[in-house]
């Protein structure tokens, strides 16, 4: 069996894809890696909220997927957006890496709870509110590009430390320059965080379906993800809505933790649910249910008239 895979062009994209390859070669499958330039690539003088939340790193992707130049396409599952067309599905998620932020920085010795004033470099709506929210005195410039755009921005002088997700940091071996993991109670991640999704066409054949599920999927992230993804999707959240969810499993059961913050950081609604593993779409729909009671729906319309005036 031959499978294709679609990736970007970035180097942790490229981890991504060869990480897809080497367990598909461990299955005696050969492999063939395409490149695919995205809109989100092309595009890095504005910020991901101001281009759009739909199919930012994932639309060009999904073309090479319908017209069959790849089999298969590899994601970061955190900018998988909620939503997928009818058309498509995700085959696989695989082992989840830690999950948490971290800070990074030439200065190891930075520390968001020091009260020192310093310059954050990120992207983020989630981050950059969550940091209006509990560290205030904090500064932080728009900082886009790859990992390793980012590190030179870092060494310019353009921040002083940047915030982002461990996996990236450790896949790309620069876990020397960890200032602080953050943690997960104030920072808790987007959606997927961690973790690699397969995306296929839902025509792909049964025989590469199962030959994918079974070589690339790790079960109990995929139970932990569904959930997330679930209360992604109920609350319709994008890269410029800074939700935020986390699922765990505990024996037969589902913790998940998730929520909502307003872009100054000034609101933030959060709430716990547990249920069962069989069920994790219904206990993640639940959970942003119970957040829209309580008033994340009022944030999210605020949140969409801020983006639709800018």
């Amino acid at each position: 069996m031959h499978i294709k895979i679609g990736t970007r062009g970035s180097k942790l994209a490229l981890w991504q894809a060869y990480y897809v390859e080497e367990l598909l070669k461990k299955g005696g499958v050969t492999t063939e890696i395409v490149i695919i330039e995205t809109k989100g690539d092309k595009i890095l003088d504005r910020s991901l909220s101001k281009i759009g939340s739909k199919g930012v790193f994932t639309q060009e992707l999904e073309d090479q997927l319908r017209s069959g130049d790849i089999d298969i396409a590899v994601h970061s599952a955190k900018d998988l957006q909620s939503h997928l067309d009818d058309d498509f599905e995700i085959i696989a998620f695989t082992e989840r890496e830690h999950a948490n932020d971290v800070l990074v920085s030439h200065n190891t010795n930075l520390s968001l709870n020091s009260g020192e004033v310093f310059v954050v470099g990120t992207s983020s709506t989630r981050r950059i509110a969550v940091l209006k929210h509990y560290y205030p005195h904090i500064k932080t410039v728009d900082m886009r590009g790859n990992l390793q755009t980012r590190l030179r921005k870092l060494e310019e002088g353009q921040c002083d430390a940047l915030l982002l997700a461990y996996a990236g940091v450790h896949r790309m071996e620069y876990d020397d320059k960890i200032a602080e993991h953050l943690l997960l109670d104030e920072f808790t991640p987007a959606v997927g965080q961690g973790s690699v999704a397969i995306e296929n066409v839902v025509s792909l054949s049964d025989e590469k379906k199962a030959i994918l599920k079974k070589l690339l999927n790790h079960e109990p992230t995929e139970t932990c993800l569904r959930a997330e993804r679930a209360f992604l999707k109920r609350l319709q959240g994008g890269c410029s809505i800074p939700v935020f969810a986390l699922a765990i499993l505990n024996h037969d059961e589902i913790n998940i933790s998730g929520g909502i913050i307003s872009l100054d950081g000034k609101e933030i609604i959060r709430h716990s649910e547990s249920g069962s593993i069989a069920f994790p779409d219904e206990l993640g729909t639940s959970l942003a249910n119970e957040l829209l009671s309580a008033g994340a729906d009022r944030i999210l319309k605020d949140i969409r008239a801020q983006n639709a005036a800018v």
